[in-house]
């Protein structure tokens, strides 16, 4: 959503894929990213503290610090997901359904608390989608002002 939001094409598949598909996944830095992201999972200290340098360099502190708090997030997320067995709800499951397939997440063992979605629900995803992200943009805008509104306060 966020590539399209951007107006940006972007094969997600290099994200299960990794290195073999870095080059074509329309992703600036993926490649430092991709490495980063598997030294994050593979707890890899060493290549952690070795990949600092060059993300700040190629992202900026800024982008880096980004970077790494979009990791810790989605470690955070996943790791209370597949402690309480929450399973993915059907509006997202809607969204996302080819997705979910183009990137084998049913490979993954916690994905057996989230039923299959049907052919209905699959094609109303497909006539959903390209709004989608037009949604989630206004979705996140009205969300930042709330929250700076509560910040002010």
């Amino acid at each position: 959503m966020s590539s399209q939001a951007s107006g940006r094409e972007a094969d997600v598949r290099a994200i299960r894929e990794g290195a073999a598909r870095v080059a074509d996944s329309g992703v600036e830095h993926a490649d430092l990213l991709v490495v980063y992201a598997e030294a994050l999972v593979a707890h890899d200290d060493g290549a952690i503290a070795e990949l600092r340098q060059p993300m700040i360099d190629a992202l900026g502190a800024g982008g880096s610090l980004e970077a790494v708090t979009v990791a810790a997030n989605f470690q955070r997320m996943v790791r209370i997901a597949d402690a309480t067995g929450i399973p993915q709800d059907g509006a997202m499951m809607t969204l996302v359904g080819d997705l979910a397939d183009r990137l084998s997440l049913r490979d993954f063992a916690s994905a057996a608390n989230t039923p299959e979605i049907g052919w209905l629900q699959r094609m109303a995803g497909k006539a959903l989608r390209p709004f989608s992200a037009a949604l989630m943009t206004f979705a996140a805008k009205r969300l930042n002002a709330a929250a700076a509104k509560e910040a002010d306060r």
